[in-house]
């Protein structure tokens, strides 16, 4: 089964664009998000 961004983004409560950000380090991410 394949894990997607959008699977990821639901989990942690997150959107989708956050977990993109987060897993390229791409723009600042709070640390309390980041660490979800």
């Amino acid at each position: 089964m394949t894990v997607t961004l959008a699977d990821v983004a639901a989990r942690a409560r997150v959107s989708p664009a956050t977990v993109s950000r987060v897993l390229n380090g791409n723009y600042p991410v709070a640390v309390r998000i980041a660490m979800n």
